[in-house]
C-alpha cells in the first residue's frame, strides 16, 4: 500500500499504530511543538530538560523542528542539595529571559486589547457550556470542560469555590460547582497554576498566574482578591514575570507570610504578596506548612526538603530508596497529625516510577519509610499532572494524583489501594489529575481538578458528580463548521476529543482521543472529517456523530514521521471532494479520502498550515518558512512549486489563498521577532509584509471576508485584530472577548459571523457587522395572474442559513375581499443553498398583478 511521490494509495484499512508513549506522554510533544511554534526554542529546550532531563535527547528526536538537544541538568544525589549557581550562569538563563519577554509582550497585548466597551459589534460565547459524554479511563462517561489546574476551598463556606483554568483564568462558584462565573477574563494572562485562601480572612485570596504545569511562559505575577474571589487585581509582578506557578500558600501562624512554587525556585513574601525574596533556586512543585505553623516541606527539582524557621533554611531530606533523580516531588503534611507527612515523586528513569515515603515522628526520631506506590501508578508523565494530599481527618489515609487519582488507607504496615478516578465499575472522572481540594466541614468531601474539569465526590471517592456545568475552559486547538447552517460546528479540543455544536451551549463529545484538525465537505455537509493526535483521520458521513467515524489515514512510507502532534487536514472551500493531510508530505484525495496520493516535498520538511481553495489547488506552509502548491491537472497531481518565502525559518501558521492559487495569497506566522502577516498579490512570488501595528506576539490563524477581500482578522497568542485595509493597518477586534489566547478562526460568509477557538474558554464568536436590527426587505419578482388562476415561482440560490419570509402581494390593492393567498414550500437545492418554491392564486374576478416579496429575518 505504500507508493512513491505521486503515487495513489488506498486509505489504511486499519487505525494506525500507535507509536511507543513517548517520554513525559503526549503532554509534553504537545507543548514542545507549541513553543516551537512562538518561537520560543529554548524554552522549549529547557522544558524538556526540567521535565525528562535523563531522557532530554529521546524527546527532542520527536520534535525536529528543535535543531539542538539541551544541555543536561546536573543530576541530583540522593537527598543532597546542590548548591545554587547565580542565576545568570543557570543552564535555564537563557530560556528565563526568552519567557520573560514573551510575558512582558502578552501583558503589553493586553493592555492594547483594554477592557470590554459596549460599542460595536460584541463577542459572545458558544460554549461549551459542559460536554457531555466526556471520555475517561474507567466504564462510565461522564461531562468535562477543560483543564482545572489549581482549586481552593473557601475555609467559611464550603460551598464556595474557586478553580484556576490552565489558561482560562479564575472562575467561582457559591452553591458548590451547580453554577460558575469567570472572574479574571480581562487580566494581564488568564493562565492560572494556583490559588490560596488567607485561612484567617477568607476574603482575602491570592492568584499565581502561569500554569507552573505547561503555560509557564505566559506568567505575570500575583493577584489578589479582597471580596472572596469575585474581583481581582494585580499585587506583584516581580520577579514572576515568565515564570509559572505550582504551588501557592499562606501561613496560618502567620498570615502575612507567603510561600510560593514556581518554575523558577522557592519565593518567601512577609508583606501580604507585595514583595518576595527568593529561598531557593530549584524548580518548586509543591509547598506544605503544618497547620500549626513552625514546619515546611517542599519538593523541589533536587528533592524533598524541611525548614523549621519559615523558609529561612532547608535541610534536604533523606529519603531511603530514593531515585537519582527526580521528574517531580509532591509533599504533604498531614492536617490532622503534623508529625505524619508524604513525599511522592516520579524519577527520570526510563520507564519512570512513582514513590512512595511516609514520615512518622516520635519523640526520639523522625523515620522516613518507603511504601510501594499504588498499584497501577507511573511517573511517566509527573512533570505534568502530580500531587499528593494527606486527607484533612486522617494521618493514615492519603490521595496520590497522577494519571489517575488513588487513595490510600493505612492499616498498620500496609497500603490499601483504590484507584477512585479510573473504576471498571461505578463512576469514573477524567484522567490527568493536577489539583485537589477539600471541604472544611466535611473530610469525606474532595474536589478533584483534572484534563477535564472539576468534579465533587461526598464518600472519599467512591462516587462522583462532574461540577461542569456553566465552567467554559474548554482547550479548543481547530474549529470547522457546516457552510449551510451556523448552528453546527465540529472542533478538537486537548485531551477531550472532538465535539459538536448543534445549536445548545452544551456540545456534545463524538469522538475520543486528543482532538486536532477537523473540516467539512461543503458540497455535502453529511460528510465531515476529524484528526486525531499523530496524523490519524477519520470520515463521517452522518454529520460527526458518535460512533459514525471510519478510519481514513492514508498509509504512510515505513519510517516516514506523520509529522506534527497535530497535523493540518482541509477540505476543498470551493466544493467538491478533495481533502488534503499534510505531514512530512502532503497526502490529497479526491474522493473524500477513500483514496490518497503522495506528493513529497521538494527539499523535505514538515506541514505546519494547508490550504485548499479548489478541488485542484493545494498551498502548504511548513515549519522553516516554505510555502508549496501542487495543482491537479492532466489527471494527476504536479509535483510541487515552491513560492517565495515570506520569512525564513519562521513557522507558517496558517494560509488562505484564492481559487487557482495564482492571486491574493495571505500567510501568516506563528514566530515572534519578525514580521507575521505576510500579503502576496502575485501568488506569492513577492510579498508585504502587513504586521505593523500588531502586537508582538504569535500570529495563528487568519481569515478573509469573501464579501470584502480587504477586509481581514487574524487570531493572536492574545486577542483578535481586524484589517480593512488588506493589512496596511489594524485595531483590535475583541470586544467582550476574553483575554485568551486565540488558536483557530473562521468565517462564515452567509451568516457573517467570525468565531474563534480558544485555549481554555471555549468557542466564541461575533456578528462582523453587528447583529441585524430590522428585517432587509425587497421585491425579488413581478407576476400576473388571471380571474382564479395560480401559478408557481421559484427563486434560487437563497443561502440556507437564511430566515427567509415570503409574501405575494398586489400592486393595487382593490376593495370587495382578499384579492390573493399564496403558500411557501423550500427545497434545500444543495448543503449551501435554498430554492423557495411560493403558489400564488389569484381569489378574485379581476387580473391581478403582484409583487413577489422577501423579508430576511436574519442571516442565522
Amino acid at each position: 500500500m505504500h507508493g512513491p511521490e505521486g503515487t495513489t494509495t488506498a486509505a489504511a484499512t486499519t487505525t494506525a499504530a500507535k507509536p511507543p508513549r513517548p517520554p513525559g506522554g503526549k503532554a509534553l510533544l504537545r507543548l514542545i511543538e507549541t513553543l516551537a511554534k512562538a518561537g520560543l526554542d529554548d524554552v522549549a529546550r529547557q522544558t524538556v530538560a526540567d521535565a525528562v532531563s535523563e531522557r532530554a535527547p529521546a524527546v527532542l528526536a520527536l520534535a525536529p523542528e528543535l535543531n539542538a538537544a539541551p544541555a543536561p541538568r546536573s543530576t541530583r544525589g540522593r537527598g543532597r542539595a546542590r548548591t545554587p549557581a547565580p542565576e545568570a550562569a543557570e543552564p535555564g538563563a537563557t530560556a528565563a529571559e526568552a519567557a520573560r519577554a514573551y510575558a512582558e509582550d502578552s501583558a503589553a497585548a493586553a493592555l492594547l486589547l483594554g477592557p470590554p466597551t459596549r460599542t460595536g459589534p460584541q463577542w459572545r460565547p458558544l460554549g461549551p457550556a459542559t460536554i457531555t459524554n466526556g471520555q475517561t479511563y474507567g466504564a462510565s462517561r461522564i461531562n468535562v470542560s477543560g483543564r482545572a489546574s489549581a482549586l481552593a476551598v473557601d475555609p467559611a463556606r464550603p460551598d464556595h469555590v474557586l478553580v484556576g483554568a490552565a489558561n482560562g483564568g479564575v472562575w467561582e462558584t457559591s452553591n458548590g460547582g451547580d453554577s460558575w462565573a469567570p472572574r479574571t477574563d480581562y487580566a494581564a494572562t488568564t493562565t492560572v497554576g494556583a490559588l490560596a485562601f488567607d485561612p484567617s480572612n477568607p476574603s482575602l485570596v491570592y492568584c499565581g498566574t502561569g500554569e507552573g504545569d505547561w503555560w509557564s511562559w505566559l506568567g505575570n505575577g500575583v493577584l489578589r482578591s479582597t471580596d472572596g474571589g469575585t474581583n481581582w487585581t494585580p499585587l506583584a509582578t516581580n520577579p514572576f514575570v515568565g515564570q509559572g506557578f505550582h504551588s501557592l500558600v499562606v501561613d496560618p501562624s502567620t498570615p502575612t507570610r507567603l510561600f510560593a512554587g514556581t518554575t523558577g525556585g522557592l519565593y518567601i513574601s512577609t508583606d501580604s504578596g507585595v514583595t518576595w525574596t527568593q529561598s531557593r533556586f530549584q524548580r518548586t512543585w509543591s509547598i506544605s506548612v503544618s497547620p500549626t505553623g513552625g514546619e515546611l516541606l517542599a519538593g523541589c527539582a533536587d528533592g524533598a526538603f524541611s525548614s523549621t524557621d519559615s523558609g529561612a533554611t532547608w535541610n534536604p531530606i533523606t529519603l531511603p530508596g530514593a531515585p537519582a533523580s527526580y521528574q517531580r516531588v509532591a509533599v504533604s503534611i498531614a492536617p490532622s497529625s503534623p508529625t505524619v507527612a508524604y513525599v511522592w515523586a516520579a524519577d527520570n528513569a526510563s520507564p519512570s516510577a512513582a514513590y512512595l515515603w511516609r514520615r512518622a515522628r516520635s519523640p526520639r526520631a523522625v523515620r522516613w519509610t518507603q511504601f510501594p506506590a499504588p498499584p497501577g501508578s507511573s511517573g511517566g508523565q509527573g512533570w505534568y499532572d502530580w500531587y499528593v494530599a494527606a486527607s484533612p481527618d486522617s494521618a493514615t489515609e492519603v490521595y496520590c494524583g497522577e494519571i489517575h487519582l488513588h487513595r490510600g488507607d493505612l492499616t498498620g504496615s500496609t497500603f490499601a489501594w483504590e484507584n477512585i478516578s479510573s473504576k471498571p465499575a461505578g463512576d469514573s472522572i477524567h484522567p490527568d489529575q493536577h489539583s485537589i481540594a477539600f471541604s472544611p466541614r466535611s473530610a469525606a468531601t474532595l474536589y478533584a481538578g483534572s484534563d477535564g474539569g472539576v468534579f465533587r465526590s461526598d464518600d472519599r471517592g467512591v462516587t462522583w458528580r462532574h461540577r461542569n456545568n456553566g465552567l467554559a475552559i474548554s482547550e479548543y486547538e481547530y474549529l470547522a463548521h457546516d457552510i449551510g447552517s451556523p448552528r453546527w460546528l465540529i472542533g478538537g479540543t486537548q485531551d477531550n476529543g472532538t465535539n459538536r455544536y448543534t445549536g445548545s451551549a452544551t456540545w456534545e463529545h463524538v469522538q475520543d482521543g486528543d482532538g486536532g484538525d477537523c473540516a467539512s465537505n461543503r458540497t455535502n455537509s453529511d460528510i465531515v472529517f476529524h484528526t486525531f493526535q499523530n496524523g490519524s483521520a477519520e470520515r463521517s458521513t452522518t454529520k460527526g456523530a458518535w460512533a459514525s467515524w471510519s478510519n481514513i489515514t492514508p498509509a504512510r512510507p515505513a519510517g516516514e514521521s506523520s509529522g506534527l502532534f497535530y497535523v493540518p487536514f482541509e477540505a476543498s472551500e470551493s466544493g467538491g471532494d478533495t481533502v488534503a493531510l499534510g505531514g512530512d508530505a502532503l497526502y490529497v484525495s479526491r474522493d473524500n479520502g477513500t483514496t490518497w496520493t503522495r506528493v513529497g516535498y521538494p527539499a523535505g520538511g514538515t506541514a505546519s498550515a494547508m490550504h485548499v481553495p479548489d478541488p485542484d489547488t493545494v498551498v502548504v506552509g511548513l515549519t522553516g518558512g516554505g510555502l508549496l502548491v501542487t495543482r491537479f491537472s492532466g489527471g494527476a497531481w504536479g509535483a510541487f512549486s515552491s513560492l517565495t518565502t515570506p520569512r525564513a525559518g519562521a513557522w507558517v501558521s496558517d494560509i488562505r489563498a484564492v481559487p487557482g492559487g495564482s492571486g491574493r495569497l495571505w500567510a501568516t506566522s506563528s514566530s515572534r521577532g519578525g514580521g507575521r502577516v505576510f500579503r502576496s498579490s502575485d501568488g506569492g512570488t513577492t510579498w508585504t509584509d502587513c504586521s505593523a501595528g500588531l502586537p508582538n506576539l504569535g500570529i495563528n490563524a487568519i481569515a478573509v471576508d469573501p464579501a470584502n477581500p480587504s477586509r481581514v482578522w487574524v487570531a493572536a497568542d492574545l486577542g483578535v485584530y481586524q484589517s480593512q485595509d488588506a493589512g496596511a493597518t489594524w485595531s483590535p477586534f475583541a470586544s467582550s472577548l476574553p483575554n485568551a489566547y486565540i488558536g483557530d478562526l473562521i468565517f462564515h460568509p452567509h451568516a457573517r459571523v467570525l468565531r474563534a477557538a480558544t485555549r481554555n474558554r471555549g468557542v466564541w464568536e461575533i456578528p462582523v457587522d453587528g447583529w441585524p436590527t430590522s428585517p432587509t426587505c425587497g421585491v425579488q419578482w413581478t407576476g400576473t395572474l388571471a380571474p382564479h388562476a395560480s401559478g408557481r415561482w421559484f427563486t434560487f440560490n437563497w443561502p440556507a442559513a437564511w430566515h427567509v419570509i415570503w409574501t405575494a402581494m398586489p400592486t393595487v390593492i382593490t376593495p370587495g375581499g382578499p384579492q390573493l393567498s399564496y403558500s411557501t414550500q423550500v427545497e434545500r437545492a444543495s448543503s449551501e443553498f435554498a430554492t423557495y418554491w411560493i403558489t400564488v392564486r389569484n381569489l378574485s374576478n379581476a387580473p391581478v398583478t403582484f409583487e413577489g416579496r422577501f423579508e430576511i429575518l436574519s442571516l442565522y
